[in-house]
């Protein structure tokens, strides 16, 4: 077992090294160091202090598909959040069913998990419908910002819909048997969902081409308007009298009180 940790020490020394922090970027750095700072020092003494441990380390596994976005791009886009998101809200329904399930694991290892103080399981039971709820908008948004196909888009909704009904079973029947069915949900949704965000992802090119054909729209629907406004707006310059700028004298202008301010000028 010693010799186990050392093992996974010495690799995370290797990981860690501030020469392959350099190799990839700043922001890639920041992200896991901050990454490594919230995951051992938060979020694990979290898990026997407080029940909010639980969306804490769902910010922790959130926070891996950032940090390779920006090691491969060297920034971070509205694209970036679509996985780390389904990340977040995923971890909250798996985890809740599993807080429930093996409560009395958890109270005898000295964990503060949420089921702790719900000992009907509804409160876990919403909480985790509403996380289901705030994933079913993300396939949309990952159409929407050229990310993926739009069959992607009917794919992750079906998807999450089969999650939100399980759920939804859990807070009407809070059980064993509907918490359960929830998890295998679960298990079954992340990798469907992943798998579909790599089937159908738009390659580059086809991003900028979409991006250029929706920048041509606009042009051909409000080009009219813009020129339109930019004769006005040269018809209104060109009809404007002209105006004489003067300085003030400087005996006038040292009278000012706040002498460090530039000069004003006159205009008649």
């Amino acid at each position: 077992m010693l010799r186990c940790g050392l093992q996974v020490l010495e690799l995370q020394e290797q990981l860690c090294w501030p020469g392959r922090f350099v190799q990839a970027n700043g922001l890639a750095a920041g992200l896991a160091a901050s990454n490594l700072v919230l995951y051992a020092f938060v979020y694990t003494p979290l898990k026997q202090i407080h029940p909010v441990n639980t969306w804490v380390g769902a910010v922790v596994g959130a926070i891996p598909p950032l940090l390779g976005w920006a090691a491969a791009s060297t920034e971070l886009s509205l694209n970036a959040m679509i996985l780390p998101a389904a990340l977040y809200f995923w971890q909250i329904p798996h985890f809740m069913a599993l807080a429930y399930l093996c409560r009395n694991d958890y109270l005898a290892g000295g964990y503060r998990m949420f089921s702790f103080a719900d000992p009907t399981g509804r409160r876990t039971a919403w909480v985790s419908l509403r996380n289901c709820l705030y994933m079913l908008p993300l396939g949309l948004f990952a159409y929407n910002w050229g990310l993926t196909s739009e069959w992607f888009s009917f794919e992750a909704s079906l998807l999450t819909l089969g999650l939100t009904i399980g759920a939804l079973s859990f807070v009407l029947e809070p059980s064993p048997k509907t918490a359960r069915r929830m998890f295998y949900g679960s298990l079954l949704y992340l990798p469907a969902f992943m798998s579909g965000l790599l089937l159908h992802r738009l390659p580059s090119e086809q991003k900028a081409h979409n991006l250029a054909e929706n920048n041509e729209l606009d042009g051909v629907l409000y080009g009219a308007d813009l020129q339109d406004e930019e004769r006005a707006r040269q018809k209104r310059q060109d009809t404007k009298p002209s105006r004489v700028q003067s300085l003030p004298p400087v005996s006038y202008a040292s009278v000012a009180p706040f002498p460090f301010l530039p000069v004003p000028i006159y205009e008649s």
